[in-house]
C-alpha cells in the first residue's frame, strides 16, 4: 500500500509539496499544480516540467499519478474533445518519463437538458481515451465527480463496462460522494466494491442544496472514511494506493480564494498524519 496525496494542496511549489511529504514520510506524491498550472495539460511547457521532473528525482521521488483536468469540473460535455486528447497524448509523454502508470480523469459537465445525449457521449468520449491509453501505455483512472460517470455507483460500473477496457479503471473518491450530496456513502462504496483500483481521501459534510460544500479533516465528516478503509484493507485486501486530497484550508485547484502558504501547509501535514495513524489503527 502507498499513502501519498495530491500534493499541490501543501503549496503551490513542486519543492514545497515534497518538503511536506517527507514530513509525512511518504516519498511519492500525486501530481497535480505546480505554481497553479498543471503538469497533464498543454499550457504547461516542457521547460517547466524539465524543471519539475529534476526537483522530483533529486529527492528520490515517484509520482503516483498525474491528477489531470481530462473531463473535469472546468470541461463541458459540449466543449472541444480536441483539447482532452491533446491533453492525454502530452501527459503520456511526460508520464513515461517520470515513469508513472496512472492519470486521473472524469466524466465531463453534463447537459442537464439532455441527459440522454450526456449519457452516450461520456461512454463515446472515454471509449476513445481509452483506446489512446492502451496505445500510449498509459491507464485512465476515472474518478467520481463531476459528470455523468461519476455521479452514481451504478453509473460507474455501467462506465466500466461499456468501456470495457483494462486501461480505464475506477477511482474511488470517498469524501466526493457526501461532497456532492449523495447521502449514503456505504451503499455507494458496496456498489463498486472490488472495482477500485485508486483511492482518494477526503471528508465532508453531507451537501446541501445552494449552499457551499463544508470539507472536514479525514474521520470528521460524514463521509465514513474510517469504516469504508477499515472494510477496504482488512477485508478487500486493498493493497494499492490512498491519496490525500483534504480542500480543508483551500481547494488549491480552483485558486477561488487567497490561500494563506502556511496554513496550507500546516493543515496538509495534520491531515496526512491523521491518515497515517488511522490506517495504522486500522490495519489487522
Amino acid at each position: 500500500m502507498i499513502i501519498t496525496g495530491i500534493s499541490d494542496e501543501a503549496g503551490k511549489h513542486i519543492s514545497t509539496q515534497i518538503e511536506a511529504h517527507k514530513i509525512l514520510g511518504w516519498n511519492t506524491l500525486e501530481l497535480r499544480n505546480h505554481n497553479s498550472v498543471n503538469p497533464s495539460t498543454t499550457k504547461f511547457s516542457d521547460e517547466d516540467f524539465d524543471y519539475v521532473r529534476k526537483i522530483i528525482e533529486e529527492n528520490n521521488f515517484k509520482v503516483t499519478g498525474f491528477s489531470s483536468a481530462i473531463g473535469n469540473w472546468s470541461r463541458s460535455i459540449r466543449g472541444d474533445f480536441n483539447i482532452d486528447k491533446e491533453d492525454l497524448k502530452v501527459s503520456a509523454k511526460r508520464m513515461k518519463i517520470l515513469g508513472v502508470k496512472y492519470i486521473r480523469i472524469m466524466s465531463w459537465i453534463p447537459d442537464k437538458d439532455d441527459y440522454a445525449f450526456t449519457k452516450k457521449e461520456v461512454i463515446r468520449r472515454s471509449k476513445e481515451l481509452a483506446k489512446m491509453a492502451e496505445d500510449l501505455g498509459i491507464i485512465l483512472a476515472h474518478e467520481n465527480c463531476t459528470g455523468w460517470g461519476g455521479e452514481t455507483p451504478e453509473n460507474m460500473i455501467e462506465l466500466k463496462s461499456e468501456v470495457n477496457s483494462r486501461n480505464f479503471v475506477l477511482l474511488y473518491d470517498i469524501g466526493n460522494v457526501v461532497a456532492h450530496g449523495y447521502d449514503d456513502p456505504m451503499r455507494f462504496f458496496q456498489g463498486i466494491r472490488g472495482n477500485i483500483d485508486y483511492v482518494h481521501i477526503k471528508d465532508s459534510l453531507i451537501a446541501k442544496p445552494g449552499l457551499e460544500n463544508e470539507f472536514r479533516y479525514v474521520g470528521e465528516g460524514e463521509g465514513r472514511v474510517r469504516e469504508i478503509l477499515d472494510i477496504l484493507i482488512n477485508e478487500d485486501k486493498y493493497d494499492g494506493i490512498i491519496s490525500i486530497e483534504p480542500h480543508v484550508s483551500a481547494i488549491a485547484h480552483l485558486a477561488d480564494k487567497p490561500m494563506n502558504d502556511e496554513e496550507l501547509f500546516k493543515s496538509y501535514v495534520k491531515y496526512g498524519n491523521m491518515l497515517n495513524d488511522m490506517i495504522t489503527s486500522i490495519k489487522k
